[in-house]
């Protein structure tokens, strides 16, 4: 197994376990905001960029600007989960943290994002 895989496996797992660590009130925290986006692309490719996120009544909408691209999405939250599908194979799929930045994945779980509140 390549140190990469491991590394993603491990980031997800520590993401999953302090989703079910948080307490309960950081399922009622909203994301609406501007965010920074850093992450790993499918080729260890780092990243980085602005993120804003609009949640009304569990839908959340989702616009990325990384370089000169913009990317935009829509999708649900349940909970502390958030699925944004983007137009990809593959939806974005965060742990909303109990500080609410959001910890995520893409691509199947081979791309990491990370969306600090700014």
């Amino acid at each position: 197994m390549s140190r990469s895989i491991f590394t993603r496996r491990a980031w997800i797992a520590g993401a999953m376990a302090a989703c079910l660590a948080a307490p309960a009130a950081a399922q009622t925290i909203g994301i609406s905001g501007v965010f920074t986006a850093e992450g790993r692309n499918p080729d260890g490719s780092a990243y980085s960029g602005v993120a804003v996120v609009n949640e009304q009544s569990g839908s959340v909408q989702v616009t990325w600007t990384v370089g000169s691209q913009t990317y935009a999405g829509s999708g649900v939250r349940d909970g502390q989960i958030v699925v944004v599908n983007w137009g990809q194979a593959h939806p974005v799929i965060y742990v909303v943290m109990a500080n609410g930045n959001l910890h995520g994945t893409w691509q199947n779980g081979t791309a990491l994002e990370r969306l600090t509140r700014r």
